[in-house]
């Protein structure tokens, strides 16, 4: 992602996914109007302390209508600058529906990270964003380091075959319901596709205990997400 990139360590990465209220819908065009400027302006405010890029799941899943990713130093200030957004008029009729954060860290099997590894720091954003958060069984962390750091390396080189794919890995273990969240940024949901496939087939994936819900999210402008939720 192009600007403030985060750096491995103690830097947090949310991904806010919001819906709005269909009441919102029946307010007259020039008030829906007033509060979308409103509630840009606080989100551009807010960018200021919280780097964010913005993506649609408009008509994606039932259940939310856009996405903000955001990362910051603090959980405090993820929660004041979401405060300000959510209390104009526009954030009056929104819900978060999810809420997914974890810490940005070196890998736990010491792989080296490439371009690929660093989403986070792109200089090009991809068309589509997938993101899910996922937990491994209780049998994968009684198996030895070198046992699971072998089956990973599997699960890495399938990775490296899909160049044009990168991913940002967060780990959320103690923090939340999961214990990692995954994102993919990609130009093509069929060769996204086409590397789950090959993932699901690894030695690895036994040990997968849980891996939904997943979000599609399509990248897009704070401006562009606003006039489309009407």
């Amino acid at each position: 992602m192009e600007g403030n990139a985060p750096t491995a360590g103690e830097t947090l990465v949310q991904f806010l996914f919001l819906k709005v209220d269909s009441a919102w819908r029946h307010l007259n065009a020039d008030e829906r109007a007033e509060q979308k400027q409103e509630f840009l302006h606080a989100l551009q405010q807010t960018e200021t302390v919280v780097p964010t890029h913005t993506f649609s799941t408009l008509g994606v899943r039932a259940d939310t209508d856009f996405m903000l990713w955001r990362t910051s130093s603090d959980l405090e200030c993820l929660e004041d600058t979401l405060s300000s957004m959510l209390a104009t008029r526009l954030g009056k009729y929104l819900e978060v529906s999810y809420s997914f954060f974890g810490l940005l860290r070196r890998s736990t099997y010491g792989q080296a990270r490439t371009e690929q590894d660093h989403a986070e720091a792109s200089q090009e954003e991809g068309r589509y964003f997938v993101l899910y958060p996922f937990t491994k069984t209780i049998e994968w962390y009684l198996m030895s380091r070198e046992e699971r750091g072998k089956m990973m390396g599997q699960h890495i080189s399938v990775g490296r075959q899909y160049p044009d794919i990168s991913q940002i890995l967060l780990y959320s273990t103690g923090l939340g319901d999961q214990e990692f969240i995954v994102g993919y940024e990609t130009d093509s949901l069929t060769e996204f596709q086409n590397l789950v496939v090959e993932l699901r087939s690894t030695e690895a994936r036994r040990y997968t205990l849980q891996d939904t819900p997943i979000f599609t999210c399509v990248n897009r402008s704070a401006a562009r997400i606003l006039d489309m939720l009407g």
